[in-house]
């Protein structure tokens, strides 16, 4: 098969059922393979912590739930923590815990200087597994943090000013490395969503790629990209040739890592001379969005070019780029600057008459004072 004529193929769905029960598995498993759930069960095991048996089982039934192997990685992040802490705490394990240790635990993050999104994600995994407790009968529920609540900020996504992108696409850049940034900036592909794109996943004749299950959300979707991101796309898969296996690859013909591709993008913006300005890889799916409503793209169909969930959180997009509310408010002020130029023009000239009296009426009155 030529590499210019890729088509996407049937959907292979690989066969997870002979997964061992408790084993550990070598580092270079790929991070998406479910079978991570069980390596994550391994290390647990191996520590000496209260409550590890029912974290253990929920594990288990994260994995028979099929929750993404981000997900149980994020909850074993959460909860190896939060059973160290209770064994400092002198807690013998989950039936000993009460509320007050949830939250002196989540103090214990914000202390630590978590970012606040870090802390309300961990909040969450806690909340998470305490239902999953108390449907079990292992605690009550005097014991789940009903009321606490952590709020964000509603901050605005982060786009890269238009002449930043210019600067940024005009570096000279290897073939792999402007495909791969020219794609995210065009699908507005989140990256994780590209570096798990197969070639199969990708229609050049059409120009799009199928997102078959998303990173985030797992929402199938497609996505489009231009003619330039096309041009830069076949240039590439010249390079790579047209065996199976993921769009992007790294050293030695490796996937190509989350860190890597993250190595690749700073090099550029120092290239370019934007290391200062703080654009991250997740700035080009900003940048994607904002182009799109900037070019009046109806904000429904931007939802679900994103593949978000809710149209609210589109809605931040219309937030940064609304150029109908920007268009009405140069409009107003130009009204009102016209108008206080109007009245000041018109407060000249009193002012101009009144000063032109009171000097005709310094002059009268120096007149009579020299005929007296």
């Amino acid at each position: 098969m030529s590499p210019t004529s890729i088509e996407p193929d049937s959907i292979s769905i690989t066969d997870h059922s002979h997964i061992p029960q408790l084993h550990h598995l070598p580092d270079e498993i790929e991070h998406r393979d479910p079978r991570r759930a069980y390596h994550y069960i391994g290390k647990l095991l191996e520590q000496d912590l209260p409550g590890k048996k029912d974290v253990e089982q929920y594990f288990r039934h994260q994995y028979i739930r099929d929750c993404r192997p981000n997900t149980i990685k994020s909850t074993y992040g959460v909860l190896v923590p939060f059973l160290t802490f209770l064994k400092e705490e002198g807690k013998d394990g989950m039936k000993e815990v009460n509320r007050d240790d949830v939250e002196a635990f989540i103090e214990h993050e914000q202390d630590r200087g978590l970012r606040i999104t870090t802390v309300k994600t961990s909040l969450a995994i806690l909340k998470a597994f305490f239902r999953f407790l108390m449907e079990r009968g292992v605690v009550g529920e005097e014991v789940f943090p009903w009321k606490m609540r952590i709020k964000l900020p509603d901050a605005l996504p982060r786009a890269m000013e238009p002449e930043d992108v210019e600067l940024l696409m005009s570096v000279d850049s290897n073939t792999r490395d402007r495909a791969m940034i020219l794609l995210l900036l065009r699908t507005g592909m989140r990256i994780g969503e590209l570096l798990s794109t197969t070639l199969r996943d990708v229609n050049l004749r059409e120009q799009k790629i199928l997102i078959f299950e998303a990173e985030k959300n797992r929402f199938g979707r497609v996505v489009y990209f231009s003619d330039d991101a096309k041009e830069a796309l076949e240039a590439w898969l010249v390079i790579r040739g047209a065996m199976p296996g993921l769009l992007f690859l790294g050293y030695k013909g490796k996937p190509l890592s989350y860190p890597a591709a993250r190595t690749v993008f700073i090099k550029y913006l120092k290239r370019a001379g934007l290391s200062h300005k703080g654009y991250t890889l997740h700035c080009l799916r900003h940048t994607y969005a904002t182009d799109l409503l900037n070019a009046l793209m109806p904000i429904e169909c931007l939802e679900r070019l994103l593949g978000h969930k809710s149209l609210e959180v589109t809605r931040r997009y219309a937030r940064l780029s609304d150029k109908t509310r920007e268009e009405e408010y140069f409009k107003a002020m130009a009204i009102i600057e016209r108008r206080q130029s109007r009245e000041h023009h018109q407060l000249d000239r009193e002012l101009q008459t009144i000063l032109e009296k009171t000097q005709l009426l310094s002059s009268y009155s120096e007149e009579l004072h020299e005929h007296s």
